[in-house]
């Protein structure tokens, strides 16, 4: 592949990254306004992707020894996880006065890779770019992303107290372009009130099986009217994809194999989707826009959602809440990760880079993991700061944060339809949507979603090829 990137070449192999707009993370169903920016970054109003384009973001060049280097990062939270997210930019910026970053909230996820698409056509970039499990690995394709062995090496950092299935989802050949900084998991969230009055034992359901046996106890009706579902869907703005994964895998399915076989349209996957399809039809599970707001609100006495989430449910709910591994399905347990990392941009002067691993290494550090972690319900990604006394005492007072951390050994990266395919998360959540909303068989709408996804995944095929031989 040619490592000269034109502006033609890059809005044909990037132009596929626009999609419908997702929420703000994986999970993060937040529908919060973005508060205010804290003291030292400067959060910007969401511009349109022309005026993201046309924005004056290339970083200044170091000209002087011992002169402050200004770092441009693009983040995408907002709500609870934007005020941490700024909280941890202005956690750097005091820690030390050698760079300065700039904090540039960009939106959600999409959002961001979108401006981030139309920067690089217009040789504006960020220097540094939070960038989502799905999002990442386009840029990856493009070569546009810096690799960060030598960077790890030359600041001393062991990358082998980086959890292990985490860093590795962002190394290539034995090289890493992608850390991980806010990881997580799915969730199985319940409200520990109903569950009381229903005369459940306080733990998530070992099975679906076992959790269609509590679903009478769960439902509440007044006449004709459900006013209590036992259960939520999320749509497709809220990764309906990323919760059905781990479902599909407990049906012995795949969405597709590493080499993007699509396997969504065989028969374990449509086993699953027809679980989504009785839940809705039965009457015991609503599909939503909001899943995290019709639990906090009451509507739904359980739900899948991201540990992301955790910190926001628990200041919003006004029961207890708790959290549990995800049921096991008809062949065995099954969950996925998910969530963000941080990414730096090539061709930037070396003092940039440089400047930008530093604000990355500080971020993911053992410390600033941990408060991040603490601080809204992401995994911390150290080995050494998931051993501390510090969050071994946070677990001991906040079981319900350490749920995703004894989850992890056993989940898996996504499989390769969902997060390598440009689109791949909203083709398959759009299909799950016909089954969830407008109850369509799941037989027949995986079939056409295969086809999509097969068509989709020709040009990464080629692409890859090219790009690692």
């Amino acid at each position: 592949m040619h490592k000269s990137l034109t502006r033609r070449r890059l809005l044909v192999a990037l132009g596929e990254l626009s999609s419908a707009a997702l929420l703000a993370a994986c999970g993060g169903t937040e529908a919060t306004p973005t508060p205010a920016p804290a003291a030292g970054t400067t959060a910007q109003p969401s511009p349109t992707p022309a005026a993201a384009a046309a924005s004056p973001t290339a970083p200044a060049v170091v000209t002087s020894p011992g002169s402050t280097v200004k770092v441009v990062y693009w983040g995408s939270f907002s709500g609870n996880l934007g005020e941490a997210e700024q909280g941890m930019v202005k956690r750097f910026n005091e820690s030390q006065k050698d760079v300065v970053v700039d904090y540039q909230y960009q939106g959600n996820y999409e959002e961001t890779a979108q401006k981030l698409t139309q920067a690089l056509a217009a040789g504006t970039t960020p220097d540094i770019v939070l960038l989502s499990d799905v999002w990442w690995f386009k840029f990856y394709l493009n070569d546009v992303l810096l690799p960060l062995n030598d960077l790890f090496a030359a600041n001393g950092i062991d990358t082998k107290d980086y959890v292990d299935p985490l860093i590795e989802e962002g190394t290539r050949k034995g090289v890493i372009y992608w850390v991980p900084f806010a990881r997580s998991t799915p969730l199985f969230y319940y409200n520990k009130q109903v569950w009381q009055e229903a005369g459940l034992p306080d733990r998530g359901p070992g099975t679906w099986a076992e959790f269609l046996e509590w679903v009478p106890k769960l439902v509440k009706k007044e006449g004709d009217k459900t006013t209590r579902y036992a259960f939520a869907h999320p749509s497709a703005a809220s990764y309906i994809a990323w919760l059905f994964q781990p479902v599909v895998w407990q049906h012995g399915g795949r969405y597709s194999d590493p080499d993007f076989t699509i396997r969504i349209q065989e028969d374990p996957a449509v086993e699953a989707g027809r679980l989504y399809l009785a839940s809705v039809r039965d009457g015991w599970a609503v599909p939503t826009k909001d899943i995290v707001a019709d639990f906090t609100n009451g509507a739904a006495a359980a739900m899948m959602a991201s540990t992301a989430s955790l910190r926001g449910i628990l200041k919003t709910a006004t029961f207890p809440v708790g959290t549990a591994f995800l049921p096991e399905g008809p062949k065995g347990f099954g969950c996925c990760t998910g969530g963000s990392g941080l990414a730096i941009l090539k061709n930037k002067p070396k003092e940039i880079q440089e400047a930008a691993f530093k604000y990355l290494a500080f971020a993911t550090d053992p410390e600033n993991t941990m408060w991040w972690s603490q601080n809204t319900g992401y995994m911390p990604v150290r080995k050494s700061a998931t051993a501390s006394q510090e969050m071994q005492n946070f677990y001991k007072e906040n079981p319900n944060f350490k749920t995703a951390v004894e989850q992890l050994p056993k989940t898996r990266q996504q499989d390769a339809a969902r997060v390598w395919i440009p689109n791949g998360d909203q083709i398959i959540g759009k299909g799950l949507e016909r089954v969830t909303v407008q109850q369509e068989d799941p037989a027949g709408v995986f079939a056409e979603v295969a086809k999509t996804l097969e068509r989709e995944a020709k040009p990464v095929v080629e692409q890859l090829k090219r790009r690692e031989g």
